[in-house]
């Protein structure tokens, strides 16, 4: 059974950084996709930043130059540098991976808090 533990998490102040860590249970390159995800109080999850296995990365539009997603395959370790935080990245950032093998399986982690304040 695959297992996503996010870290990271926490209060900061508007402009400030801060680094998500998910870690896996297996080799992150096991995995053809790998991404954070967030969900604000009373709004749908949505996509922050993903990277597949040959490390393409893609990300939101309201994150792009402030966030950056990348991989330690020696530590099955995918982060999420957040930098210039506001209030609106108030979240739950969520790690998710895709395996495509004989058929499509998805993971989430439990995620972890981002409280941005103004």
């Amino acid at each position: 059974q695959v297992q996503l533990v996010e870290s990271g998490g926490g209060l900061v102040q508007a402009g400030g950084s801060l680094r998500l860590s998910c870690v896996a249970s297996g080799s992150i390159f096991s995995f053809n996709y790998m991404g954070w995800y967030r969900q604000a109080p009373g709004k749908q999850r949505e996509l922050v930043a993903t990277m597949t296995s040959v490390g393409i990365t893609n990300y939101a539009d309201s994150v792009k130059g402030r966030f950056t997603i990348s991989g330690d395959n020696a530590k099955n370790t995918v982060y999420l540098q957040m930098n210039s935080l506001k209030p609106e990245d108030t979240a739950v950032y969520y790690c998710y991976a895709l395996r495509s093998t004989t058929r499509v399986t998805d993971y989430w982690g439990k995620g972890t808090l981002v409280t941005v304040s103004s």
